[in-house]
Protein backbone atom coordinates (compact mmCIF):
# COMPACT_ATOMS: atom_id res chain seq x y z
CA UNK A 1 0.00 0.00 0.00
CA UNK A 2 1.18 3.49 -0.79
CA UNK A 3 1.00 5.36 2.52
CA UNK A 4 2.02 8.62 0.85
CA UNK A 5 -1.57 8.87 -0.40
CA UNK A 6 -4.15 10.29 1.95
CA UNK A 7 -7.90 10.09 1.90
CA UNK A 8 -9.01 13.55 3.03
CA UNK A 9 -12.44 12.13 3.83
CA UNK A 10 -10.94 9.99 6.65
CA UNK A 11 -9.06 11.96 9.29
CA UNK A 12 -6.82 9.85 11.50
CA UNK A 13 -4.33 10.59 14.29
CA UNK A 14 -3.24 7.00 14.99
CA UNK A 15 0.40 7.02 13.88
CA UNK A 16 0.82 3.40 15.04
CA UNK A 17 -1.54 2.16 12.31
CA UNK A 18 -0.02 0.73 9.13
CA UNK A 19 -2.76 2.51 7.17
CA UNK A 20 -1.89 5.97 8.53
CA UNK A 21 -0.80 8.34 5.77
CA UNK A 22 2.85 9.37 5.98
CA UNK A 23 3.18 13.07 6.74
CA UNK A 24 -0.52 13.83 7.19
CA UNK A 25 -3.27 13.22 9.72
CA UNK A 26 -5.32 11.07 7.35
CA UNK A 27 -5.92 7.43 6.53
CA UNK A 28 -4.38 6.07 3.33
CA UNK A 29 -7.25 3.60 2.72
CA UNK A 30 -10.11 4.25 0.30
CA UNK A 31 -12.60 3.24 2.99
CA UNK A 32 -12.59 1.91 6.55
CA UNK A 33 -14.83 -0.27 8.68
CA UNK A 34 -16.04 1.13 12.00
CA UNK A 35 -17.44 -1.21 14.64
CA UNK A 36 -17.91 -1.57 18.36
CA UNK A 37 -16.67 -3.82 21.15
CA UNK A 38 -19.75 -3.15 23.32
CA UNK A 39 -23.19 -4.73 23.25
CA UNK A 40 -24.82 -1.31 23.71
CA UNK A 41 -22.41 1.49 22.73
CA UNK A 42 -23.24 4.83 24.34
CA UNK A 43 -20.06 6.93 23.97
CA UNK A 44 -17.40 7.37 21.29
CA UNK A 45 -14.90 5.30 23.30
CA UNK A 46 -17.08 2.27 22.55
CA UNK A 47 -16.33 2.45 18.82
CA UNK A 48 -13.32 1.02 16.99
CA UNK A 49 -11.68 1.30 13.61
CA UNK A 50 -11.86 -2.30 12.45
CA UNK A 51 -9.45 -1.47 9.59
CA UNK A 52 -6.61 -0.84 12.09
CA UNK A 53 -3.43 -2.77 11.43
CA UNK A 54 -0.45 -2.36 13.73
CA UNK A 55 2.56 -0.78 12.05
CA UNK A 56 5.32 -3.37 12.22
CA UNK A 57 8.40 -1.15 12.29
Amino acid sequence: MDRSNCNKAIRCTVNQCANHSDGAEYCALDCITVGTHEANPTVDQCTDCKSFQRKCC
